[in-house]
C-alpha cells in the first residue's frame, strides 16, 4: 500500500479518539517507510548492533574502523572470538563485540539466509534471531521493521515510540492495546511517534 494510504488509513483510526495523535500524524504527512534490505543480512544485523545507543556519527566512525580492521577479507570471516581485541579497538563494547561474533558464528554453522528468514513468520524469524546472544526483542523488532519490510509490528520495548505514543493518547492505557486500532500498519504508527520527536531508532543508523 503507498504511504499516502497509510497515511489517510492512521489518520481515520485516530481521529474518534486521540485528536492529539491525529493532529501529530496530520502535520508529519506522509512518511516513506526505509527498507535495508540492499545489505546482506548478517552485515545489516551486526552494523544495527555496533550502532545501538550511540549517535549515528559514533556508530558510522566505529563501523568503519571494523571495516577497515577486516583489510580486504570477508567481513564476516573477520568476526571471530580471535579477533576480540582487534574488535575492542575499533571502539565496539564486550557486549556488542560478543554479539557480533556470536552472529557471524550463526551465519556460519547454520545460516542467516535473508530470503529463508523472510519465509518464516514474524514469530518464527523474532525467535530464530533471538536464540543468538545479545540479540534482544527490540533488535528482532527492528530487524522485522527496517529490513523485511513487516509492516504491522508494534515495538513496545522502544522507550520513545511507547512513551510518545502515551503522551498523544492516554498514559494509563497500555500502548499495545491503543496501536491495535491501526492494525495492519502498526509498523508506520511506530515510525510517525519516532518522527514526532525526532528520535530515530537505532536501526535508522544503519545505512
Amino acid at each position: 500500500m503507498s504511504h499516502e494510504k497509510v497515511h489517510a488509513h492512521l489518520l481515520e483510526a485516530a481521529e474518534p479518539l486521540f485528536p492529539d495523535l491525529h493532529g501529530a500524524i496530520a502535520r508529519l504527512g506522509p512518511l516513506e517507510f526505509p527498507n535495508r534490505e540492499g545489505t546482506p543480512f548478517p552485515h545489516y544485523l551486526c552494523r544495527a548492533i555496533a550502532g545501538q545507543q550511540i549517535s549515528v556519527k559514533a556508530a558510522a566512525s566505529i563501523w568503519g574502523r571494523v571495516e577497515a580492521s577486516a583489510g580486504d577479507g570477508p567481513l564476516l570471516d573477520h568476526f571471530t572470538e580471535a579477533n576480540t581485541d582487534i574488535l575492542r579497538g575499533c571502539g565496539l563494547s564486550g557486549a556488542k563485540t560478543k554479539t557480533i561474533i556470536a552472529i557471524a558464528d550463526t551465519h556460519r554453522t547454520i545460516g542467516l539466509d535473508a530470503d529463508a528468514l523472510r519465509a518464516l513468520s514474524i514469530a518464527e524469524r523474532s525467535a530464530r534471531l533471538t536464540a543468538m546472544w545479545g540479540v534482544g526483542q527490540w533488535t528482532a523488532d527492528m530487524m522485522n521493521m527496517f529490513y523485511f519490510g513487516e509492516p504491522d509490528i508494534w515495538p513496545d520495548g522502544d522507550v520513545a515510540a511507547r512513551k510518545t505514543l502515551e503522551r498523544l493518547t492516554y498514559k494509563r492505557r497500555k500502548t499495545v492495546r491503543t496501536a491495535e486500532r491501526f492494525k495492519p500498519f502498526r509498523s508506520w504508527l511506530a515510525l510517525y511517534m519516532w518522527a514526532h520527536v525526532d528520535a530515530p531508532p537505532d536501526g535508522e543508523a544503519v545505512g
